[in-house]
């Protein structure tokens, strides 16, 4: 047996990924919904915000949040979230989990309504990881 440590490694994520989805379809009766995305797009097409995550069981994660500099502070990136969550609903989830550094967005995501559940130290310039959740039913 040999290690092999490096940088990114996208066979090696796509493999771990089958297999942990596989894996826990088996473990728990419940198959993998997948991926989430909301895309926000410009009049010319370009790319302004979105999000992505997933979606298994009754949960929803979300991986990532982003809005383009121009458009922070006009609503966009409530209206990413809210529409991520709406599609969440649909696909039967009762809850979302996100996280968010201290230097990000941990305010933006208790204003929707989401509820700090812990924090992991340690990430550079003295910041922590917020963890966050909400009930799908608060709304």
């Amino acid at each position: 047996m040999r290690l092999s440590v490096g940088g990114e490694d996208k066979e090696l994520s796509e493999l771990l990924d089958r297999a942990l989805t596989e894996f826990n379809a088996r473990a728990t009766g419940v198959a993998d919904e997948g991926e989430l995305s909301v895309r926000a797009t410009d009049d010319t097409g370009a790319v302004v915000g979105g999000v992505t995550g997933w979606t298994w069981g009754t949960g929803c994660e979300i991986h990532m949040l982003w809005v383009r500099d121009d458009q922070r502070g006009t609503g966009l990136g409530t209206r990413l979230v809210r529409a991520a969550e709406a599609e969440a609903r649909r696909r039967g989830c009762r809850h979302v989990a996100v996280s968010s550094y201290t230097f990000q967005a941990p305010d933006f995501y208790r204003k929707l309504g989401y509820t700090e559940t812990g924090r992991t130290p340690g990430v550079p310039g003295g910041h922590e990881d917020v963890h966050l959740h909400k009930h799908l039913t608060d709304d």
